[in-house]
């Protein structure tokens, strides 16, 4: 199997899957808390560390959640915003995202507006720096999107928010493990990502970098017993103000220590240097009678075509009959872009370190039979 859908999930390492499978057969043999105890170290300390290493943070503003979604939604969902303050996205905005600012707009009366693009799809930089002041409360960022492969340059705009007041959330979903992601750099408040992606880690995982001062204007619903202790019928104490505050003590041990081995993995590999295979891809499809979705100057390993007649589920499907991992995207994912171009559903490929040129021209191959091309 040529597996073309690691911006779907990637394929886990051998090591995650030992790695799961030995936590759960411990487990039954000795108990699920006992089984926790015995990991303790991994699931408190080490794939914290490890987060925070990978995006260069301080380990105190991760948290981890078991999806990417939860991890935005952890902090989006309590903004404290005022009515008639200002909220940008951008039309690569994943929709998972909007209903949350949907709903943030409906409690709070704040105002969405959309970055526009420049002609070659790529974010107006110039419009942002002539636009912003202080009544932008908050800017959401998708780094990468899911449904094209355009990668934003959300570094530069950290630079021209830096002197605002707005918080600055990154979505680094589809960057982590694709890109080097660095939330020093990028200059965010908030950066949420997936473990089942280019990480390779299982499903059911995600974290979230939360800086600081983001987290003190949290409107806070509720802290489990893992940060805060009752100290009488009328009073509670929070005794972790890490970002680890947003998390839920419950969790899937297996999930966590999963995580962690595709982590440990991730570092023993060169996983940033395939822009051959890249662009391979992508040569391959511009030969086909397709309509590539690909807007910006600037891609990652994830295109999206589709055909003017054949579907793009049977184009899935076709290529799964020959042995390839493809997968149909719906437009209203990234309803913003998509919507403005009539996009309803698409084919997207995507490729990682373990994708080799062979792999590419089997698929360009399999699409021209499939095409008739």
């Amino acid at each position: 199997m040529i597996h073309l859908n690691t911006a779907g999930a990637g394929l886990m390492p051998e090591s995650v899957a030992t790695a799961m499978i030995e936590c759960v057969r411990r487990e039954v043999e000795h108990g699920a808390y006992e089984t926790e105890l015995h990991y303790d170290k991994i699931l408190q300390q080490e794939v914290y560390e490890r987060i925070a290493a990978l995006v260069n943070a301080p380990v105190e503003d991760i948290a981890f959640f078991d999806s990417a979604t939860r991890a935005w939604c952890a902090v989006v969902c309590r903004l404290d915003l005022k009515a008639g303050e200002k909220v940008w996205v951008t039309p690569y905005e994943y929709a998972g995202n909007l209903i949350s600012l949907l709903a943030l707009r409906d409690r709070t009366g704040c105002v969405i507006e959309t970055i526009p693009t420049t002609g070659t799809g790529d974010l107006d930089l110039e419009w942002i720096a002539a636009n912003i002041s202080d009544d932008v409360a908050f800017v959401s960022l998708t780094y990468i999107p899911s449904g094209c492969g355009i990668v934003n340059p959300v570094a530069e705009i950290g630079r021209i928010l830096a002197p605002y007041r707005a918080f600055y959330a990154v979505d680094a979903c589809q960057a982590i493990g694709q890109v080097n992601v660095d939330v020093a750099e990028i200059g965010c408040h908030l950066l949420s990502g997936a473990g089942r992606k280019f990480l390779r880690g299982p499903r059911g995982t995600g974290f979230a970098y939360v800086a600081p001062e983001l987290r003190a204007t949290l409107i806070t619903d509720t802290h489990d017993l893992h940060v805060a202790r009752v100290v009488s019928p009328t009073e509670y104490v929070v005794e972790d103000t890490s970002a680890r505050g947003l998390e839920l003590a419950e969790r899937t041990t297996a999930a966590v220590l999963g995580f962690n081995a595709a982590l440990i993995h991730f570092d023993s590999v060169d996983a940033f240097a395939q822009h051959e295979v890249f662009q391979a891809l992508r040569s391959t499809l511009a030969e086909l009678p397709v309509e590539l979705i690909e807007p910006g100057t600037r891609h990652s390993g994830i295109v999206s075509f589709r055909h003017a007649s054949i579907p793009a589920e049977q184009i899935r499907d076709e290529l799964g009959a020959r042995g390839i991992n493809g997968w149909k995207i719906r437009g209203d994912h990234t309803p913003i872009f998509m919507a403005e171009r009539g996009i309803d559903t698409a084919v997207r490929l995507s490729v990682h370190y373990y994708t080799s040129l062979d792999d590419v021209a089997a698929a360009g191959r399999a699409l021209r039979e499939i095409l008739g091309a």
